[in-house]
């Protein structure tokens, strides 16, 4: 019970957890508190959240079951396909609508497989190695320094990539080192190539294609990824 009534239970519509007592603590902030600035935070155990199918959206259905991909057939993905995961990629959220990301769509091998060898490097692997796993495509995300909000705009259209990769039926991987790929000699002479100008920075590569074997599983959520503050 708080001084304004009874805490709610926080549980998001139609989702059920089962029976459990849930502790709260107090959270305390700094500086002078009264009695009312004083908040119950309810830590909520993870459960396995049951849920039907059926009254799921399409979209937390491609949410829930997105997995990071690591072997890929060498088979192409269709550019209809393609075309429709860069189309997601470029509505993500950006600081103040300003759109600092880029997207850099590598479908030419030759290339790819350049990119391929200087991530291996910058990663200090094995000669052959791909780090991006067999996928023919790599979509490369920049995002302009001026922003300040650049990294977490980059990151934004990744997520959307990835996401709408799943929704086409293609399997996805984030794949790091962007950033010393482009700060190298090598990496800008290649932005200068397609005539892309200005200070970028790399936020990642959404390597994309057919999944080959089977999907993952996913890990299970962990017990303390949410807190609810009523």
């Amino acid at each position: 019970m708080t001084e304004t009534g009874p805490v709610r239970e926080a549980v998001p519509h139609k989702m059920t957890l089962p029976e459990q007592i849930l502790s709260p603590r107090i959270s305390i902030y700094e500086g002078k508190l009264s009695a009312t600035d004083i908040h119950i935070v309810w830590q909520i155990p993870n459960k396995e959240i049951e849920r039907e199918d059926d009254d799921m959206s399409e979209t937390m259905k491609t949410i829930r079951t997105r997995r990071s991909i690591r072997k890929f057939q060498d088979k192409m993905p269709e550019r209809e396909l393609i075309d429709r995961v860069i189309e997601a990629g470029t509505y993500a959220a950006t600081g103040r609508g300003k759109q600092s990301p880029i997207i850099v769509a590598v479908l030419n091998k030759e290339v790819r497989d350049k990119l391929s060898r200087m991530n291996a490097r910058i990663m200090g692997a094995a000669e052959g190695t791909d780090p991006f796993y067999g996928a023919p495509v790599v979509l490369i995300v920049l995002a302009d320094k001026k922003m300040p909000t650049h990294v977490y705009d980059g990151s934004l259209v990744m997520g959307n990539l990835m996401l709408a990769a799943k929704d086409a039926g293609l399997g996805s991987c984030w794949i790091h080192r962007a950033k010393e790929e482009f700060e190298s000699e090598e990496g800008k002479a290649i932005l200068k190539s397609l005539g892309i100008e200005g200070d970028y920075e790399g936020i990642g590569h959404c390597v994309i294609g057919y999944m080959d074997g089977d999907e993952p599983e996913a890990a299970p959520r962990k017990d303390d990824y949410v807190y609810y503050v009523e």
